[in-house]
């Protein structure tokens, strides 16, 4: 799997990093915005984690929402001068946008983003996650392994089987919140989201050195439901990457919404995951190596793979119109972030990938080491 991400190019890497992302949070969460309404109760964590797995399922959810993405501010993409550094500028994935959403009681989910270069949306079947980007007029398509989204009879994953889910209890809850050695975790902060009551919790890394501040979720203290998702950097106050919603309502979901037929006229990408069992199409037929360096949430891994032959151009695994640094005399790529560093370069016909939580000057010290 390394492998198959080191070799997409930056572009449709980082589209399925916003990708993931959002509808990583969407699947469970929906979003934010402080009101004025009611709030819950206090309680003892655990007591709320137990309640809102314990409440009645939704039959679906429709909600308003903003995203908010300053993971790529900083990083000049603006000059690479259009292709894909470019591109990775304007996409609402990467920038932040307003849109809308909506999840059926059977897991199928849409999110509409809107931008002045043209919308983006996302579709989730089931089965196939779809992303179409009206700025380049490009469908990106990729079918979700049975055993990981879906089943072999063309059910969705959400009623791919039967058997109901155990809840933990409270105690066991408690038990397992206790076991968490590497993070700090707050209590059920009672707070109220889009008009909604609700629980906080807040989750900070206590490890020191990493560009990780810590990240938040909140969830209906009624329904169950996520409603918010942060991910905080340790350079701001405000969020790196949220998603908020401005106005939220539980209920049917007409079939109407999920029906998606992009201009014919669009360009198709499938993106394919390797199989299992084989080994790397590469032209050496050679796994990757990698290794990490430092400790903890402040490591950075390091990826080794053969260059391509004759592959010309850029030396470096990420796009044009980054900014470029050098590295024991040989100039690299960079692309720094608010929650992390990639830097790439070519040296001696093995292509290195190197990426950390950290800033450059931590990614870049570790590359001149090697």
């Amino acid at each position: 799997m390394t492998y198959f991400l080191r070799r997409l190019p930056l572009s449709r890497l980082l589209l399925m990093c916003g990708l993931t992302v959002v509808l990583g949070v969407s699947a469970t969460a929906l979003a934010f915005a402080l009101g004025t309404g009611p709030k819950p109760p206090a309680k003892p964590l655990a007591d709320a984690v137990h309640d809102a797995l314990t409440a009645p399922p939704v039959e679906g959810v429709s909600a308003r929402i903003q995203l908010t993405d300053h993971l790529l501010e900083g990083a000049n993409l603006a000059s690479g001068s259009g292709g894909a550094a470019g591109q990775l500028s304007s996409n609402p994935l990467l920038t932040g946008a307003s849109g809308r959403l909506w999840i059926a009681k059977d897991g199928r989910a849409r999110l509409e983003l809107q931008s002045e270069k043209g919308d983006t949306q996302v579709y989730y079947d089931g089965h196939t996650v779809s992303l179409y980007d009206a700025s380049s007029n490009t469908l990106y398509r990729y079918t979700v392994p049975a055993h990981a989204g879906g089943s072999s009879d063309g059910s969705s994953g959400a009623d791919s089987s039967t058997a109901p889910h155990e809840v933990p209890s409270v105690a066991k809850i408690e038990e397992a919140i206790s076991r968490l050695r590497h993070v700090n975790v707050s209590g059920a902060t009672p707070t109220d989201v889009a008009g909604q009551a609700a629980y906080t919790v807040r989750v900070t890394p206590k490890e020191s050195g990493s560009l990780i501040a810590g990240a938040e979720l909140s969830w209906d203290a009624t329904h169950g439901v996520p409603l918010r998702a942060a991910i905080y950097s340790t350079t701001s106050a405000t969020p790196a990457i949220e998603l908020a919603t401005t106005e939220v309502s539980y209920g049917p979901v007409d079939g109407s919404v999920f029906d998606f037929k992009p201009p014919a006229n669009a360009k198709v990408e499938e993106v394919a995951a390797p199989e299992e069992g084989t080994t790397n199409p590469g032209a050496s037929g050679e796994h990757p190596h990698v290794t990490t360096q430092g400790h903890g949430i402040a490591s950075v891994a390091v990826v080794e793979g053969k260059a391509k032959a004759g592959a010309g151009g850029s030396s470096s695994a990420l796009p044009e119109g980054l900014q470029k640094v050098k590295i024991n005399g040989i100039e690299a790529t960079e692309l720094p972030t608010e929650l992390g560093t990639l830097l790439s370069f070519e040296r001696a016909g093995v292509r290195y990938l190197l990426v950390g939580a950290v800033g450059p000057a931590a990614v870049e010290a570790v590359a001149k080491g090697l």
